[in-house]
């Protein structure tokens, strides 16, 4: 078992099945030493687990879990295209989009849910550059959205 799978059952986490591609796109694309991945959203077994906008139903940490959700299906992704996720060298970048209300201005505080669940997992080389953005809407009214761009060991 790798550190970082390790870590994640220290924490009590357990990878989801990477879910098919919604359209034509593939889930991650790996260019030399990078890889990117395609928007992770909330969606576990089959289902999403938190819809709905933050501000209308959805509370600011009702947002920070389903940005943790994101990330946990993201590193799952990473699992998939790296096979070990000790390959992960650093995670370069962090998009993180909120479906809120209008006027909404804690964004960073909600996707702070991926990049904390991030720097639990992977420690330093989960610390990253990002970007928080409060959208009025997500694909299938998702409550939040997550891409991740991060480079490799071979």
């Amino acid at each position: 078992m790798s550190k970082v799978e390790q870590r994640l059952t220290e924490l009590g986490l357990e990878l989801p099945a990477v879910p098919g591609a919604a359209g034509n796109y593939v889930p991650f694309r790996m260019h030399g030493n990078t890889l990117y991945l395609a928007g992770a959203i909330t969606m576990v077994n089959g289902a999403l687990t938190h819809t709905g906008k933050v501000g209308d139903g959805q509370s600011v940490e009702d947002g920070y879990q389903a940005a943790r959700t994101c990330a946990l299906n993201a590193i799952a992704v990473m699992k998939e295209a790296l096979g070990d996720l000790d390959r992960v060298e650093a995670i370069l970048m962090v998009n993180g989009y909120v479906n809120s209300v209008d006027g909404f201005t804690q964004a960073p505080a909600v996707i702070n849910g991926a990049s904390d669940l991030l720097v639990e997992v992977f420690g330093d080389v989960g610390k990253h550059a990002r970007a928080a953005v409060s959208m009025s809407g997500l694909p299938l009214d998702t409550t939040t959205e997550v891409q991740i761009t991060l480079a490799f060991r071979e």
